[in-house]
């Protein structure tokens, strides 16, 4: 199999949650942080699409967990924007970084914050997320909860 084939193969089982074959092909990719056109690796595919044991098989075999896509966007915060709090704990747990910066400021907190991911915010409070980095319009992740009407959230945010 060409390294073409096999990234194609690796992708493919990362969208689909194929963990039996991440286990067989990631071993013989040369690199597991192979990047799609938009620059998307294997994990985030995974991480985004919700599957748990895909991410923990690409985690495993080597996966960088802060690895950016063309946005500069993680798999952490690909997760937040769609309320994956099991696999946020995973990639957390892995070593993810929840204060890296996307191209626009956004952190993985200010995501699960926008989109009300209560669970989230707590989860990545709890892992040193850092509540006052502003993204590049100026904006905390609290003050992003508090513009989606999210009063729960902002009382998480009082109440570090």
């Amino acid at each position: 199999m060409t390294e073409e084939t096999l990234a194609k193969t690796l992708f493919d089982a990362a969208r689909t949650g194929d963990r039996t074959a991440i286990r067989i092909y990631a071993p013989k990719l040369g690199d597991i942080n192979v990047r799609d056109a938009r620059g998307f690796t294997p994990l985030i595919i995974a991480a985004y699409n919700g599957q748990v044991g895909a991410t923990e098989a690409l985690l495993d075999a080597g996966a960088d967990p802060n690895a950016r896509d063309d946005a500069g966007n993680t798999a952490l915060m690909g997760v937040c924007f769609k309320g994956h709090a099991e696999i946020a704990d995973l990639l957390l747990r892995n070593g993810a970084d929840p204060n890296v910066q996307d191209s626009k400021g956004g952190t993985a907190l200010a995501f699960a914050a926008m989109f009300s991911h209560n669970a989230l915010i707590e989860l990545l409070l709890r892992n040193g997320a850092d509540a006052q980095i502003r993204n590049d319009s100026g904006l905390t992740a609290k003050e992003l909860a508090q513009q989606q009407g999210n009063a729960e959230a902002v009382a998480l945010f009082d109440a570090l």
